[in-house]
């Protein structure tokens, strides 16, 4: 009797540890009636909400938001470097905006080659050299031109404030700001991030940012591109060595472009267009799946993961050879969409054993993209829903710190082909459709996404994660259509991504294992090993009564706003 009362002791023990090591997943989020902003940061949702509130619309809070990030969230949030938006308007009209980076007028194909034609170590992802033309003012004013109701210097104004008042330093940010400080010393002459070792509940004011975005609010759209700002970046580029010009800042332009669009089931599926491939790769894994009927199979269990892999083992395939910059490259975005292309694609496919990277078309290219991006996600009380994910492309970008202007400057040039046909040392596409050459927009993984279900509208998401984002949003896609969940339930849920080369199949590092040995006899190759997080996902849930569900991801700081 005592030697089973130890047992159960024990027992209990045990499960009381499991319990504890693994995370309980919140099954609702945040619930609103009329309204929702979810982002990377509280302190800009808040500001979302609060634009709306006064009257404002989903762009009107998507600017002020964005600018909001700037401040409280400098890892991504940017005005030094791009991203994409997708948009719904209440009357069911749709469409994007393209404001990503271009390599600058000077840029060459063979820029980050040395005399033997290496890849030249670091010299496109740190420093004045990786820097491409930066995007995100002009998209902004592009948005605000075409659909803002409020003036922009009340859309900016929340964002002059918070940098005056200063951003309190989370945990995350204690430690990434740390993390980072070799790399700021490398690329600038000197940066306010050095002053000090930041720690958790410590205080940044902004003030040489707050005066920028004073001078954008009160001489509008071409302070960035012509004015003192445009003037203050370029004479502190030039002189870290770069070749950024005003010419290249006046030339820019953002675009309107058709979004992705497709069916999946009874929903409607709309997202970004190359030069993000987020879009056409969505696409191509939802038709890849459609026959099989995934919804039949446990979520996470062997076929489920089985099923996805093989379908991303291909899609990705596709994705380094046939897409990137639709204005320099005929990309066959009808035919990579096509529900026969992608059910051609998996015909070689076997329940019984894992088809070899090395055996799909094309090539052996490495994909791996930094993950230091944000997203967020926004319905206003008036119906718009609007879904934007930015990117300084690595963590701070290039680490280059325009001090004088207060922000820094991405590090999307790597996201171009050093070398074609190779790898650069981030593993980035090698091909020739996604090569350098002056004034092209580098290829991208950003993914913002609105579904549409019987003709209404049902979610709005999106993710960082670089080559990632697309399977977080995918899964996030099939954890509501397919298995009913949530929103909050579904952003919490593990994830795992498979993206052809290497040829592996990542998983959460608090994923359930039971899987493992089943999928390793069938050839698949597992890695837990570096994959804490996959993705961030941002969404609002459009709820059968017509309330608003938010999905804030748990693994960062993110946060749901609304009333």
């Amino acid at each position: 009797m005592k030697k089973n009362i130890i047992l159960l002791f024990v027992l209990l023990l045990f499960f009381q540890c499991k319990l504890k090591s693994t995370p309980e997943i919140v099954k609702t989020g945040l619930i609103a009636d009329s309204a929702m902003v979810v982002s990377a940061r509280q302190e800009a949702s808040s500001i979302g909400i609060s634009i709306l509130k006064k009257g404002g619309n989903a762009f009107d809070a998507m600017i002020a938001t964005d600018l909001a990030l700037v401040v409280a969230y400098p890892f991504a949030g940017n005005i030094g470097g791009g991203g994409f938006t997708v948009y719904r308007t209440n009357d069911g009209k749709i469409g994007s905006f393209d404001y990503r980076e271009k390599a600058p007028l000077a840029a060459t194909k063979d820029m980050y080659l040395d005399e033997n034609g290496d890849v030249i170590p670091n010299k496109s992802i740190l420093g004045a050299m990786a820097i491409g033309v930066p995007g995100t003012v002009a998209g902004l004013f592009m948005i605000h031109k075409k659909f803002g109701t409020l003036p922009f210097s009340e859309l900016i104004q929340p964002a002059i404030d918070l940098a005056k008042k200063g951003v309190i330093v989370t945990k995350r940010q204690e430690k990434g700001m740390n993390k980072y400080r070799k790399f700021f010393k490398e690329a600038n002459q000197r940066i306010i991030f050095l002053d000090k070792y930041w720690k958790e509940g410590d205080t940044i004011k902004y003030l040489k940012l707050a005066k920028t975005f004073e001078r954008i609010r009160d001489n509008g759209r071409d302070e960035f591109y012509k004015g003192r700002t445009a003037d203050i970046l370029v004479n502190y580029v030039q002189k870290l060595g770069g070749i950024i010009t005003k010419e290249d800042l006046e030339k820019y332009e953002a675009k309107e472009r058709n979004p992705i669009v497709f069916n999946y089931k009874n929903t409607r599926i709309i997202s970004m267009p190359p030069p993000s491939s987020g879009g056409i790769c969505i696409a191509q894994i939802l038709k890849s799946i459609e026959p099989f009927k995934i919804g039949q199979y446990r979520h996470n269990s062997v076929k489920y993961i089985q099923l996805i892999t093989e379908a991303e083992r291909r899609v990705y395939a596709d994705r380094a050879y046939f897409l990137g910059d639709p204005d320099f490259n005929d990309i066959p975005i009808n035919i990579l969409s096509s529900a026969a292309y992608n059910n051609k694609r998996m015909q070689d496919f076997s329940w019984s054993q894992a088809t070899n990277s090395s055996d799909v078309s094309h090539g052996n290219i490495e994909i791996i993209e930094s993950n230091q991006t944000t997203h967020y996600s926004i319905i206003d009380q008036f119906g718009n829903a609007i879904s934007v994910t930015n990117t300084l492309n690595g963590a701070f970008g290039s680490k280059v710190f325009v001090e004088e202007g207060g922000f820094f400057l991405n590090n999307e040039m790597d996201d171009l082909s050093a070398k074609s046909g190779e790898p650069n040392m981030f593993g980035l596409t090698g091909t020739k459709v996604n090569s350098i050459e002056p004034e092209k927009r580098m290829l991208s993984s950003m993914t913002p996404t609105i579904v549409e279900q019987n003709g209404k509208l049902k979610m709005v998401l999106g993710s960082p994660g670089g080559s990632t984002i697309i399977t977080s949003v995918l899964q996030n896609i099939l954890n509501v259509i397919e298995y009913d969940m949530g929103m909050q339930e579904s952003v919490s849920q593990t994830r795992f991504h498979h993206q052809w080369m290497p040829d592996e199949i990542k998983f959460e590092s608090n994923f359930d294992t039971i899987s493992f040995t089943e999928l390793r006899k069938m050839g698949y190759k597992i890695n837990q090993s570096d994959s804490k997080i996959l993705g961030k996902v941002d969404a609002i849930l459009v709820l059968p009564d017509g309330r608003l569900e938010g999905g804030a991801d748990p693994r960062g700081d993110d946060k749901a706003v609304g009333f």
